[in-house]
């Protein structure tokens, strides 16, 4: 058993934000190399979904090099039925992949809820794999890792392969099968990825060869308790005809499964391109309504029938020896099998006629004898197989896994852990239930199921802020939390609909169901202009600084509005938003006028022309006054440019 308990709570990237751009939210999926999250593109402002390989693959050198070769290989793929692949990157040694969001279910859905589908339905789910596989396959690239999981399908119905080449980079990085691709994927394994380690083309035609048969059937070809076993089956047994599980199956759907899922690859359809013309034949048949099409059967079949001729191919079955398979390389395998006995039929002889028998003394006492006996019999062997072979289930609730499993084989039975489900009483590691239940009747050597406590389920918020409503109420439904209120606020820096700020806070630990509060954005707050038209240049810069503007300032001459007040602004009227700009236009008074030469003219007349100029006049006398009233001088002097309504002082001699 593990400790870990497989929640968000010890999930660390939730709300980390990778290379500067990639704003972890929600996961998605978790898989046997990485973990999808649902993730913001804080560059471009999209959802997309975030691959992050696991711990330890990052250190790898080698795997980073062909991570990057294989992603950018993927990313060349432009196809409707491919995950587009976005970017890739390494954040101190995580690696990731950020790939389109496709929001919907997995064919792996398809299967446990529909399976077995009828042929048609599952030809056309199909269809579309082997058009990315087409695609890729045109491109040089094998995908290698075709299966259920890797097949997406939104919510519009539009079906995508994801997770091309990743399969390669890990395989290629001294990872053994068992260790790496085998343990995730040994249901769907070409045969000569297990015996050689190598793949092409056909090796995806195999594994879209056990998905068709997965789809038709709900199971899958071959099982085994450990992948060793399963890739054993792959190598050395043949897929069986679908029809064996599903009866009805028309031949030729059988015969397209059995030749795309041809243990030599040379039997195989060349690659996914070949094997999408032979489904849209099979597809064809199944639209004409026909039940067997011996042309299209014999097609499909002819291949591997005429190696088993050329090869003096023995099937174990026409000689009564065993059953031989024919194996590459010279790994013959030979699996003991028995014919059955011929019925030994005697020759027919001449009817006797039965001579009645006499009763025989002693007779009745022989009767009573057996019946006594028979008595015995049936109640020894009720006793042995209604009481004796049984026992009562042990009490081991509240125990470590350890002291359960100690305790059953002390009484002689054995325990498998069968489940582990959340608690909030029963302590994280111990038993919380047993099947049978304490105190049934169990059979001495049998096995007693154990479901385990994770303890309370419990799950940590995760950093909301930045996104938007609908993607933080995902988020929140992954872990099953749930939105609680919403308030709405203006913000200057964060968008419309995004959200500002949510409590609890981030990483706060909370029960299922319960409520995440979140305050989103109505974007900036509009700022009413008021019209300060008329007032002073200091006066209005100062209101429209306190209300949140930037103020531009441009002076002119006004023969009307008074030197330091406002002449306009712009805009004047209706909303702005903080830090948006106000120009002003201010006075400075009427434009200056030059003062006119008054010098040696008679007071009188001065005093009339710099009137009439807009000045004001001063009359000084001089100090050697002869009373002739002629202005010998005046300030300001002639030709200088003063405002209006400046004094000028005229000296009279």
């Amino acid at each position: 058993m593990t400790d870990d308990v497989d929640t968000q709570v010890g999930d660390r990237l939730v709300g980390r934000v990778l290379d500067g751009r990639y704003r972890v939210g929600a996961r998605v999926a978790k898989g046997g190399m990485a973990t999808v999250y649902e993730a913001l593109d804080m560059r471009l402002d999209r959802i997309v979904a975030l691959k992050v390989m696991h711990l330890g693959l990052g250190d790898d050198a080698e795997f980073g090099r062909r991570f990057v070769a294989e992603a950018r290989a993927a990313a060349k793929l432009s196809h409707p039925n491919v995950v587009a692949v976005f970017d890739q990157g390494d954040d101190n040694g995580t690696l990731f992949l950020a790939m389109e969001y496709v929001p919907g279910r997995t064919l792996r859905d398809v299967i446990r809820q529909q399976s077995p589908l009828p042929p048609a339905r599952a030809l056309d789910l199909l269809a579309p794999v082997l058009s990315a596989l087409s695609a890729a396959h045109d491109a040089g690239i094998v995908h290698r890792d075709i299966k259920p999981e890797n097949v997406l399908i939104s919510n519009d119905g539009t079906i995508k392969v994801a997770d091309f080449g990743l399969a390669r980079a890990v395989t290629t990085t001294g990872n053994t099968a068992t260790q790496g691709l085998l343990m995730g994927t040994v249901s769907y394994l070409a045969p000569e990825l297990v015996t050689e380690g190598s793949a092409d083309a056909r090796s995806d035609v195999y594994s879209a060869g056990i998905l068709l048969y997965e789809l038709l059937t709900g199971s899958k070809p071959h099982t085994g308790d450990t992948p060793i076993q399963v890739a054993y089956a792959h190598v050395h047994a043949d897929v069986p005809p679908p029809s064996q599980l599903c009866p009805g199956i028309p031949p030729y759907v059988d015969a397209l499964v059995q030749r795309a899922t041809a243990r030599d690859r040379d039997l195989r359809p060349a690659d996914a391109r070949v094997f999408s013309r032979q489904i849209h034949r099979v597809r064809s048949a199944i639209n004409e309504g026909l039940s067997d099409d011996p042309e299209l059967t014999g097609d499909l079949t002819l291949p591997i029938q005429q190696l088993r001729q050329d090869n003096e191919y023995d099937d174990g079955y026409s000689r009564g020896t065993g059953y031989v398979e024919q194996q590459p390389r010279n790994d013959t395998i030979v699996v003991p099998f028995e014919p059955p006995r011929p019925v030994v039929r005697r020759p027919a002889t001449a009817t006797k006629v039965p001579r009645p028998r006499q009763p025989k003394k002693g007779r009745g006492l022989i009767a009573l004898i057996a019946v006594l006996a028979l008595a015995v019999g049936v109640g020894t062997a009720g006793w042995y197989y209604g009481i004796h072979r049984y026992t009562s289930t042990p009490g081991l609730l509240q125990m470590t896994v350890a002291d359960a499993n100690a305790k059953a084989v002390e009484l002689g039975l054995t325990t498998t852990l069968a489940n582990q489900d959340f608690s909030e009483d029963i302590p994280k590691g111990e038993v919380m239930d047993t099947d049978p239940e304490p105190g049934a009747r169990i059979r001495k050597d049998g096995e007693i199921s154990l479901t385990v406590s994770k303890g309370p389920e419990r799950y940590r918020v995760p950093q909301l802020a930045g996104l938007d409503q609908e993607a933080a109420k995902r988020a929140l439904e992954s872990i099953k939390l749930v939105t609680g209120q919403i308030n709405e606020a203006y913000s200057e820096t964060v968008p419309t609909g995004r959200v500002i700020a949510f409590s609890p806070k981030f990483d706060t630990v909370m029960k299922p169901g319960d409520a995440v509060n979140l305050a989103i954005s109505k974007g900036k707050e509009p700022i009413a202009v008021p019209d300060l038209t008329g007032k002073t240049a200091r006066e209005a810069i100062r209101t429209l600084r306190k209300a949140g503007f930037t103020v531009g300032r441009t002076d002119r001459f006004d023969e009307k509005v008074a030197e330091g007040r406002v002449i306009s602004q712009t805009p004047n009227s209706g909303t702005l938003f903080a830090k948006d700009k106000v120009q002003l236009v201010v006075s400075k008074g009427p434009p200056l006028r030059e003062v006119p030469n008054v010098r040696s003219k008679k007071l009188a007349d001065a005093q009339k022309i710099l009137t009439e100029a807009g000045f004001t006049v001063k009359v000084e006398k001089a100090p050697f006054n002869l009373g002739l009233n002629l202005v010998a001088g005046q300030n300001p002097a002639a030709g200088q440019k003063v405002k209006p309504g400046t004094q000028v002082i005229v000296t009279v001699v």
